[in-house]
């Protein structure tokens, strides 16, 4: 199913949460408040939908409240969690590692956490990857450094023999710290432990830099890539202007959705052209790359800012389809693509033009979570482990409407999250950049 047909069938959609048993132990937790059974969160805070859904449904969609509970499932005296981070770097992915480890040590009083080495190969033996063990004394400071301090991979691994690594270290607990990838091999593992009626938790937190999950909110780390455009974006900028006819190119993540780069153009309003994996667009004819670059010049301005997504404009460039170590297919290189084309275009027209291309992705991506990002990561790593100390299994931690909740993986993991080019958001990125008069789709507001 699609986001949309969850959303318009809800009651086809099991949207509880695996658990393993029974809660019967006293939390060691005292807190001002508790989640209490069957506290939920809606899924959409829109009325008018909410009431559509009830009356033709008979059923409001909603998701399991996320936060401490009084009685929990895994004895912390036996507990023994593990930690793993996989696929790409992104922003905070020490800040979760942190706060994971905090959560289970001072609030929890577990004493043994295993920081799984180098993705899900540190939980295959023939790797050879030993695990590191974490305490607060370790995790002390690592939200000051980017990437990740157990380090991560691709790449699946076989479910069965994960599953006889944890049940061999006595692993009561295991959390993923990453995108759809890493959740739906979490989601393998969390059915082959059901299948061997173990009582193992697996709780993910979502890590996608794109913003691209289904049903979780927004995703950490991207907020402080949104942050980190903008000195990017600024050079480019001034680049451009640097230059008669000078073109600031700049591409961003964004293999199928292009928040980042929506959002960058928003936050950093010199940019002209923004250019994402949700809106076709062609190089030349009437509402072309190239045609918007002639019209823009052809008003008297001497410059132009283009920021791109990666994934976007796939289909204008051609060669053997490619996939990596996780089965993502790898994107050709827009960014390339378009400053060739574009030095092309103007070579052609005996006008002079300076391309200056900016590819900051993995500057980006491994620098550490700022701000309100930072605190987000905490967050989901305190739910995460309320989660697992409960005896959920089977779902990542989400944020709806700044309330957490838990989520299954399935829904999860349904489709990626797409930009809305008829939403507000993509409107707002079409006024500032002035793009839909440039691509010709209103007349030219001249001056």
């Amino acid at each position: 199913m699609t986001i949309k047909e969850i959303l318009d069938s809800p009651e086809k959609v099991n949207f509880n949460i695996d658990t393993l048993g029974e809660c019967s132990v006293d939390s060691p937790i005292t807190v001002p408040f508790y989640v209490e059974d069957g506290e939920r969160t809606i899924i959409n805070h829109d009325l008018a939908s909410v009431k559509q859904s009830a009356l033709n449904n008979g059923f409001i969609p909603s998701f399991e409240k996320a936060g401490p509970h009084r009685k929990i499932f895994h004895d912390p005296a036996w507990s023994r969690a593990a930690i793993v981070t996989c696929g790409g770097l992104c922003p905070g992915l020490n800040d979760v590692i942190k706060g994971l480890v905090q959560t289970l040590w001072f609030d929890y009083g577990v004493r043994h956490i295993f920081g799984v080495r180098y993705g899900l190969e540190g939980l295959v033996p023939a790797y050879g990857h030993e695990p590191l063990i974490l305490t607060p004394e370790v995790v002390d400071d690592i939200h000051e450094l980017g990437g990740t301090i157990l380090g991560s991979s691709r790449g699946g691994q076989d479910t069965k023999t994960i599953v006889n690594t944890l049940a061999h270290l006595n692993i009561n607990m295991l959390f993923t710290i990453g995108g759809d990838g890493t959740l739906r091999a979490a989601r393998d593992i969390a059915e082959e432990i059901h299948r061997r009626k173990l009582a193992i938790s697996v709780v993910g937190v979502p890590k996608t830099i794109d913003n691209d999950l289904a049903f979780i909110g927004r995703s950490f780390g991207f907020e402080t890539a949104v942050y980190e455009t903008g000195r990017v974006i600024s050079c480019a900028h001034v680049e451009a202007k640097g230059a008669s006819h000078g073109i600031g190119l700049v591409k961003l993540m964004g293999r199928d959705s292009g928040f980042i780069a929506a959002y960058a153009a928003i936050a950093n309003s010199v940019v002209n052209l923004c250019l994402i994996p949700e809106m076709s667009f062609t190089l030349e004819g009437e509402h072309g790359v190239l045609t918007a670059l002639d019209r823009r010049f052809g008003i008297g301005k001497t410059h132009a800012v283009i920021v791109v997504a990666e994934g976007a404009g796939q289909d204008l460039m051609v060669g053997e389809e490619k996939r990596d170590a996780s089965g993502n297919i790898l994107k050709k290189d827009i960014g390339t693509f378009l400053k060739e084309k574009i030095e092309e275009h103007y070579r052609e027209k005996k006008q002079p033009v300076s391309v200056k291309y900016f590819d900051p992705s993995y500057t980006i991506r491994s620098v550490p979570a700022r701000g309100s990002d930072a605190i987000h990561c905490t967050l989901l790593a305190k739910n995460a482990v309320h989660a697992a100390m409960a005896g959920r299994t089977n779902c990542v931690v989400g944020k709806c409407a700044d309330v957490y909740m838990l989520v299954p993986i399935a829904l999860a993991t349904v489709e990626r999250q797409k930009v809305d080019t008829d939403s507000a958001l993509w409107q707002a990125v079409v006024d500032v950049t002035r793009q839909a008069e440039y691509m010709g789709y209103e007349p030219l507001v001249r001056g």
